[in-house]
Order: C-alpha cells, then structure tokens, then sequence
C-alpha cells in the first residue's frame, strides 16, 4: 500500500496576539486637567502662606518699633507720649490716609475701626492730648497698653513699617 501523505489542511496560523500595552505617556485629557487644577490650588495655599509670613513680619516689625519707643523715651512721660502718638498716626495711615491731620470725633472714628477695647479707645483718644500734659496726669502705661493692643489688633499693616530715611534725630532728643 502506497503511504498517503496528509495533505495539508490550510496554512499555518499562529494564535491571536494582542496589541502591546498603552504606555503611560502622554496622559490622557483627564490627567492634564487634574494636574493644573493641582498647580493652581498649590500656588493659592504658597501664595496664602507667603501672605501671612509677610503680614506677621510687618506685624513683629510694628511691634518692635512699639518697643524702641518705650525703650527710647522712657526718661519723659511726655516724650514717651509723643512717640507713642506719632507711632499710632503712622500706623493709622493704612486705615485712613488722612488719619496724620485728623482729630476729635474723625480721629476716634478712624481709631475705632480696629476691634479693640472701649477702655483702649479712650486711651488711644487721650493720647492726643497726653504729650501736652504734666507728667503726674499722664497713665501712660495704660496708654503704651493700648497702643499695643490696638497695633496687634490691626488688620493689615502693610505700608506702615517703612523707616523714613530723611527724619533727624534732634525731635527725639526734646
């Protein structure tokens, strides 16, 4: 008998194969909007932050100037009162601009926009008066008080801790 050989079927076929894998760049629309939204919130809490680190150095640096005028006109209560109004009509400039000339009830008005005590405002409102007064009248340990409290009361402190560069000396040495 004569051997038969198969005869072939078709042709040789290999399994399916599946397409390679997506690679993970680029991202697909989703991912992109998600990072920016990512960015975006990242630079708002940064810029927060750098806010509030900026407003607490202006604060300390108001603070500190509080300070060396209680260090450096401790000898006169007067001179002490002076220092401490002129202070207070700087800071108060970041309110009203016009709070340099004020007085009487636009000067209270002006003081009262900071949320501070009814006794602080009345020692802030008699701090006017205060350096021409005799030294036996004056509390000016209540006064320095007030003016802190009144300082760290402040919402925003921004233009007010700029050193003049062209004020003399002689004004407090009287």
């Amino acid at each position: 008998m004569l051997s038969q050989a198969p005869a072939p079927a078709g042709p040789v076929l290999r399994d399916i194969h599946l397409p390679p894998a997506p690679g993970w760049w680029p991202p697909a629309p989703g991912w992109w909007v998600l990072a920016g939204l990512l960015v975006l919130v990242l630079g708002l809490i940064a810029r927060r932050w750098w806010q509030a680190r900026e407003r607490a150095r202006r604060r300390s640096a108001l603070l500190a100037m509080h300070d060396a005028v209680l260090a450096n006109r401790a000898g006169s209560s007067q001179a002490l009162a002076a220092g401490l109004h002129d202070l207070l009509r700087r800071a108060a400039r970041r309110l009203d601009a016009g709070a340099v000339t004020q007085r009487g009830t636009a000067w209270r008005t002006t003081l009262a926009r900071v949320p501070v005590s009814q006794a602080a405002l009345d020692c802030l409102v008699q701090l006017d008066d205060a350096m021409y007064r005799p030294q036996e009248a004056i509390d000016i340990r209540a006064m320095a008080a007030a003016v802190r409290e009144w300082l760290t009361a402040l919402p925003d402190v921004q233009s007010v801790t700029r050193v003049r560069r062209n004020r003399t000396v002689s004004r407090d040495a009287a």
